[in-house]
């Protein structure tokens, strides 16, 4: 098997860890939630916890993955604690589990771009979607995407995620950009904008114990922590890049964009009188494709709108699809290209009853996000914080001039605030999941 890959360029990686939490989580995934959640009470909650965990969680990742130079499971091998094995195991299992419904969204998007130039949405949004989210059309473009994504990533780092990461980071950006500037000349834009960014703190206490699970989730998953994504990337990067600042440029980078898909998508919602979260994992779908059948040269508008969502849900998929592929090619030191084929071929196999049934996509996507992803969090956080501290903070001091203070305020987060955090998240989520399988399968 070939050496161990690096990235070619900082910029690189940062636009293909960038890219990697610009995804489906944020255009997709985060509207939906958002409007579910209470508006700008769950926007407040989210941040909070984007800033006072996710980053510590993402530092976390940095310096396992780096350290290392292994992707999720192998790495805490390398690193001399091989039973915490388990650990990464938590990733790399949400990651799995996570591509095989991610692919069959993508799916739906490569639909609609397509249905979006033709007028394909017909007088009814939502009889389009469930056509397109369900059944034969489903699976085939499921397939689609995920003949994509391999094939990128069958390329390698550098000629694969690199290269495409480049181009597809700052062409969401700029999409974004011009859609959020057009949803400001719209009529709703003032409700939208009140709704989404003014807070009301009754709110926010009074639906708490809903708002946490969902917002905890939804930051582990734009950021792309919990599942091995950012361990496996940052194995691939050199001793002398700053990871502190990296990460900083990745998380603002990822929350400036998800605040754009709020201000993109919640106008157009408003502006035709749509109630945000109505539709629930379709929503984006359905609401979006009403409202832009309503609007002056909707046609182009959607077709602008999907395509940039497409170009998110690929840079994000590289990413997933790269957490499964390493874990292989390092385990078993197999070339890059068969194991590619390979597990995409299972992953599509897997992802099938999401396919044909929505139920299991919401099965799958609220085991892995706010279970799976909490528990890596979870897990990683009191790794670093009580067994592996010294080394962690040797690791992270690495590029940069430091005198060790920002270095203690991070262990001692990872040992008594983010574990905390973590832990009753945990539960509530647990606590949610059962109901909902209750009342969905039995």
């Amino acid at each position: 098997m070939d050496e161990r890959a690096t990235w070619a360029t900082r910029i690189g990686f940062i636009l293909a860890a960038a890219g990697s939490a610009v995804g489906l989580g944020n255009i997709w995934r985060f509207p939906f939630l958002t409007g579910e959640s209470g508006g700008a009470a769950f926007l407040v909650v989210y941040l909070l916890l984007v800033v006072g965990v996710g980053v510590p969680v993402l530092l976390v990742e940095f310096v396992i993955g780096r350290r290392s130079n292994r992707n999720p499971i192998g790495a805490f091998e390398r690193l001399g604690h091989p039973g915490w094995k388990a650990a990464g195991a938590v990733g790399a299992i949400a990651a799995f589990i996570i591509f095989s419904y991610y692919s069959v969204v993508g799916g739906w998007v490569i639909q609609y771009v397509v249905a979006s130039f033709t007028g394909g949405y017909g007088a009814d949004a939502e009889a389009f979607f469930l056509s397109t989210a369900s059944g034969t059309n489903a699976i085939a473009y499921h397939g689609l995407f995920m003949a994509t994504v391999a094939g990128i990533v069958a390329l390698g780092i550098r000629n694969g995620l690199e290269k495409a990461a480049t181009v597809m980071v700052p062409t969401v950006v700029v999409l974004l950009v011009g859609l959020a500037g057009y949803g400001a000349t719209l009529d709703g834009a003032g409700a939208a904008y009140s709704y989404y960014l003014a807070p009301d703190l009754s709110t926010i206490v009074g639906d708490a114990v809903s708002i946490l699970p969902a917002a905890a989730g939804q930051a582990f998953y734009t950021l792309s922590l919990g599942m091995g994504i950012m361990i496996t990337y940052a194995s691939y990067i050199g001793e002398d890049r700053n990871l502190l600042q990296d990460a900083g440029v990745i998380v603002v980078l990822d929350t400036v964009i998800a605040l754009l898909a709020g201000l993109v998508v919640f106008p157009f919602l408003f502006t035709q009188g749509i109630e945000p979260g109505e539709g629930g994992a379709g929503s984006i779908f359905i609401s979006l494709a009403g409202a832009f059948q309503q609007l002056p040269g909707g046609e182009i508008i959607g077709g602008v709108f999907f395509l940039m969502l497409l170009v998110a849900a690929l840079t994000s998929a590289f990413s997933i699809f790269e957490v499964v592929v390493s874990y292989v090619t390092d385990t078993f030191d197999v070339d890059r290209v068969p194991t590619a084929i390979g597990m995409a071929a299972i992953l599509f196999v897997v992802g099938i009853p999401t396919a044909l049934d929505l139920t299991y996509l919401d099965a799958y996507d609220l085991f892995a996000n706010n279970i799976l992803l909490i528990l890596s969090g979870l897990l990683l956080s009191i790794f670093i914080g009580w067994v592996y501290a010294g080394e962690a903070v040797e690791e992270l001091g690495k590029g940069r001039a430091s005198d060790g203070r920002i270095e203690a305020i991070w262990v001692t987060t990872l040992r008594y605030v983010v574990p905390i955090v973590l832990a009753i998240t945990l539960a509530l989520s647990v606590r949610d999941y059962i109901g909902f399988l209750q009342e969905s399968f039995l």
